[in-house]
């Protein structure tokens, strides 16, 4: 066996799948999901192949002409990777997969009304970053494996779907759609309709997304519509917050190339979202959280955006290389800020960045490996250790470069970069390679390996030079010496100066500090939750119980992991503090089935390091 990716039973001496159709049958009831795969590979192959499968159970294996079955065996699930589904090909250029997904899906989340905005109907969605498609349908879930694809979605008449891929219609069901696994009694039963989508350009599997509920949408700009719940005041407040969508799309043509992906259409998720945003192609999944009204939740879309030439059309090999996605787009998103909100709040966003690099240092010191750009994540989750590090490092990096060579350089180097490799999945050599072949002489200006090798934050990193931010960072020095910040200094401070302050705090600061603070700004009711779990967090450490109903009420009604870690880790880090570990255990145990299972996984985790 020649694996790949440390996250994957692919064999890099198989085929790799070039396309997968789907038929997907919903069923509510019981949170489950029957299906079939079809999966087509580069070319016929005779001998084992390997497909990572997690939480499936699977019917059967077949020949798609001849419906002849084809012999199959299921390891027990390992703990990361879970279930290696091994298919004895004879001469075989497809196979047609019958299963079934389980209620416990690391993938899905499985809505009921209680848990939706409108409390009528159930809704359900996807998060396959970064190894969670394998427990949607049996797949090589590894970045450096890109697919085509088209789902036909059979779900109840009041309900509709939406994906990361082209819409082809909405319509009745057919008979003999739902192949082996969905008698067509059931697939065409009265009250069901399909929805069917195509994706014809190549994408890792991580980046397969579905939504099914009860939707609604505003057109925004030509080429963006924003989905949410059919709630109207969430549809218009999502539709003012995202209203600058298309210039942020063209500027982003302007630095980077066409955009390739045609739509940049958006998703609004439930509160239980996990991320503050995933790049899925043509379908944005978003927070509400990113809903504030000052149009600053626009940064995540920004971010989101960039992702479409770093790390849609340019991918990570596997997740040791993750940086070449994210340092890169948060270097790309910085740019966009930059030009449609103006240097200030580029710098602002630099800041906070710069802030929690240094953080992830202090949370990695026993482990510095995961300071690194190219790690070693073998026997690794890689959600478990998800961080700041290869976007703000990254970030770092490539402004470095930028520096070193010029801004009108670098630029031409990054669209000739994007040329390059688009529609690829590379890793950090290929990168540096072509680094220096491109920029002659570039590793004796910067040294490269300590760059992307080394641990920790390297000493030509840069701190960023603004006045607002060494304004904000020199308030933040004086509330250590006691002195607030007077109300005509904040006056104009929206969520990011706030943030940016209360991150420059030190975690330990007198109850009484933070009770002023508080008692003079309100932090802990802020709308604003970068500015509100900032805030928690330093209440927390400081032992404010008045702040404990705030925490509880934060932590049960979301569930994005950048707010539940900083949270639940304040509340249970360090000796002693039995009250509060009590406290975070309950709350976890009632706020549980609101999560999505990848957070719920992270929040276990949390809970075994320090419990």
């Amino acid at each position: 066996m020649a694996p790949l990716d440390p996250h994957s039973f692919t064999d890099s001496t198989h085929p790799f799948t070039t396309h997968v159709s789907l038929s997907l049958y919903f069923d509510f009831a019981s949170s489950t999901i029957h299906a079939s795969a079809l999966l087509s590979f580069h070319n016929p192959h005779t001998g084992p192949i390997s497909i990572d499968s997690r939480s499936l159970t699977i019917v059967s294996v077949t020949d798609p002409v001849t419906l002849a079955p084809v012999p199959f065996s299921l390891s027990p699930p390992d703990p990361i990777k879970g279930c290696h589904l091994t298919v004895s090909l004879s001469n075989h250029s497809s196979i047609l997969i019958s299963y079934s997904t389980s209620p416990q899906s690391s993938a899905l989340q499985w809505l009921t009304p209680p848990q939706t905005f409108n409390k009528t109907h159930p809704f359900v969605y996807t998060q396959c970053q970064s190894i969670h498609a394998r427990s949607v349908f049996p797949c090589q879930d590894t970045p450096a494996v890109r697919i085509k694809y088209a789902a036909r979605i059979n779900v109840p008449h009041h309900l509709s779907a939406v994906m990361a891929a082209r819409h082809v219609e909405r319509r009745q069901p057919y008979p003999g759609e739902g192949w082996a696994e969905v008698s067509d009694s059931v697939w065409c039963a009265e009250g069901r309709v399909v929805e069917e989508f195509v994706m014809e350009q190549a994408v890792p599997p991580y980046l397969f997304a579905f939504a099914v509920g009860e939707l609604g949408h505003r057109e925004v700009g030509p080429r963006t519509r924003v989905y949410a719940e059919a709630v109207p005041s969430l549809l218009d407040a999502a539709a003012r917050e995202f209203a600058g969508t298309e210039e942020m799309i063209r500027q982003g043509e302007r630095l980077f190339g066409e955009y390739e992906w045609e739509r940049f259409d958006l998703l609004v998720l439930p509160p239980s979202f996990p991320y503050g945003g995933m790049e899925n192609p043509r379908m944005v999944f978003l927070t509400p959280t990113v809903i504030k009204g000052d149009a600053s939740g626009a940064q995540v879309v920004a971010h989101e955006l960039a992702h479409s030439w770093t790390g849609n059309l340019i991918t990570n090999k596997n997740n040791e290389h993750f940086w070449l996605n994210e340092g890169f787009t948060t270097y790309a998103e910085r740019r966009i800020v930059e030009v449609v909100q103006g240097e200030d709040r580029a710098a602002l966003n630099i800041g906070i960045g710069w802030r929690g690099l240094n953080e992830e240092m202090e949370r990695f010191k026993d482990n510095m490996e995961l300071t690194k750009l190219k790690n070693n994540q073998e026997g690794i989750d890689p959600d478990s250790v998800y961080s700041q590090v290869p976007y703000e490092k990254g970030f770092q990096f490539l402004w470095r470069i930028e520096r070193q060579i010029g801004r009108p350089a670098f630029d031409e180097f990054l669209k000739k970069y994007i040329a390059t490799f688009k529609f690829q999945s590379i890793d950090t050599d290929m990168f540096i390679n072509f680094l220096k072949a491109n920029i002659p002489g570039i590793e004796k200006e910067i040294d490269l390996e300590m760059w992307t090798e080394g641990t920790g934050i390297p000493p030509d990193a840069y701190e960023p030079v603004s006045s607002i931010y060494t304004n904000i960072v020199s308030l933040a020095n004086e509330f250590k010496l006691g002195r607030m910040p007077r109300e005509d200094e904040v006056a104009d401070w929206e969520g990011q100066q706030w943030e940016l302050y209360l991150e420059n705090l030190p975690k330990s600061v007198e109850a009484s500090q933070i009770l002023a603070l508080n008692e003079r700004y309100r932090l802990s009711e802020s709308k604003d939750y970068e500015v509100k779990v900032a805030f928690l967090q330093l209440a927390i450490l400081a032992g404010c119980k008045d702040n404990y109903n705030e925490v509880e009420k934060t932590l049960k009604e979301v569930g994005r992991m950048k707010y539940l870690r900083p949270l639940y880790t304040a509340l249970v880090q360090g000796t002693g503090k039995d009250e509060q570990k009590i406290f975070a255990k309950r709350v976890f145990a009632e706020a549980r089935e609101s999560y999505h299972p990848i957070a719920q996984g992270v929040v276990e985790s949390i809970f075994s390091k320090h419990l």
